[in-house]
């Protein structure tokens, strides 16, 4: 069993989300402050108990001068997937650098990732995080960076294992069935195998329906200590487990084989210092920012073998609810993931694992969740895994 003097000693306390949008008219800054805000006020704590604060963009900094937070010994922004500032804000708190750390996500459109964005006068001249962009958005067709890198190697996938295109189809039907009963999500309506078969072509194998959603909006939580967590709620989730893992070769065309990448060392990692494992799983988060990645995560996480991901899904299919349902109990993204709630880089996985532990998911309610396993990243240097518990 690996080192891990913090299982269990971190609780999440206050989430709170803006909802998604593909058209949205507000600024990135307004959805952040809204989902901070919101987030303790659903802790029970207030602006001057909050003295870290950690997210991506808008900087950490920014958020504390938005919010007025009156004074913060901890402040810094990191890259997403989510995972990367919950990490952070638990080594705050265990430390003892804060007491209570407020941790945000916001996604917002910009022309590299979405064709209204790119369309729009006010966003066209946009980078990410909504900077003025240093030059014109472009795609090297040189480049495997970005999406092309799991276009390539998802296509190497198909090709080595002798996997189809309709099992990449079930992951996007199942987060479009779950979304439809997710008030939060931006893209509800049903869709069936012709609609994702005969979908858009981006680059083959993949289509427009294996690609993460371009969205606006925001989530945010509050992290403390267990103890003070008792104070405050009868419902605190349980930080179990966190970690993440790259390996040397980290790049889109530099990665040696889908056998050794970054999800391999997340799943040892885990394993090592979690004491809950698959028998223990009530509710599965896999990221989806590409079809493709969720069925790594399940061979590699090992509910199954190399290359036989597709397959699982496929025998694991609720034809009755449409979705993907492990051994008859377990979903998979109620929430509508990155396909279909919005590409909300894991925050929306987290905060739909935390409302599942909470028991308030309304009709999407797993009966009786007490864990919730959680795979965000891919493949190249952002793999992560967090096991959550009530």
């Amino acid at each position: 069993m690996a080192r891990n003097p913090i299982k269990d000693q971190i609780a999440i306390v206050g989430v709170a989300s803006t909802g998604f949008t593909r058209d949205g008219q507000r600024s990135r800054d307004s959805l952040v402050a809204q989902a901070c805000i919101d987030a303790i006020r659903d802790a029970g704590v207030s602006k001057h108990d909050i003295d870290g604060v950690v997210g991506g963009l808008p900087s950490a900094h920014r958020v504390v001068s938005m919010l007025g937070l009156p004074e913060v010994t901890h402040y810094t922004s990191q890259p997403p997937p989510f995972v990367f500032s919950i990490v952070d804000a638990m080594n705050a708190l265990f430390s003892g650098s804060a007491d209570v750390v407020l941790a945000y996500h916001a996604m917002f459109r910009n022309p590299a990732v979405s064709r209204a964005a790119a369309s729009d006068p006010l966003r066209r001249n946009l980078g990410w995080g909504g900077a003025p962009a240093p030059h014109p958005w472009r795609s090297d067709p040189e480049s495997v960076a970005g999406s092309v890198g799991y276009t390539a190697w998802a296509s190497r996938y198909l090709h080595e294992y002798g996997a189809r295109r309709e099992h990449l189809g079930y992951v996007a039907i199942n987060d479009r069935t779950n979304a439809g009963r997710n008030p939060l999500a931006a893209m509800r309506e049903p869709l069936t195998m012709d609609d994702y078969l005969t979908a858009r072509m981006v680059r083959d194998p993949l289509c427009i329906l294996d690609m993460d959603l371009p969205v606006d909006g925001a989530d945010a939580f509050v992290l403390t200590t267990v103890e003070r967590a008792r104070d405050l709620t009868d419902t605190p989730v349980l930080i179990h487990a966190a970690t993440a893992g790259t390996t040397a070769k980290n790049d889109e065309d530099q990665i040696p084989g889908l056998h050794h990448h970054g999800q391999q060392v997340v799943v040892r990692e885990l394993r090592e210092k979690s004491d809950l494992w698959i028998p223990d799983i009530d509710v599965y988060f896999p990221y989806d920012g590409f079809s493709f990645i969720t069925l790594s995560w399940i061979e590699n996480l090992g509910w199954c073998g190399p290359g036989e991901g597709g397959a699982f899904v496929e025998s694991n299919w609720d034809k009755d609810g449409n979705r993907i349902l492990i051994d008859g109990r377990i979903p998979v993204n109620p929430h509508g993931g990155a396909l279909s709630e919005g590409g909300t880089q894991g925050s929306g996985h987290i905060r739909e694992a935390v409302v599942q532990l909470r028991g308030q998911a309304g009709e999407r309610q797993v009966p009786g969740a007490r864990t919730a396993f959680l795979t965000p990243g891919g493949f190249f240097f952002n793999a992560q895994g967090l096991v959550l518990r009530t």
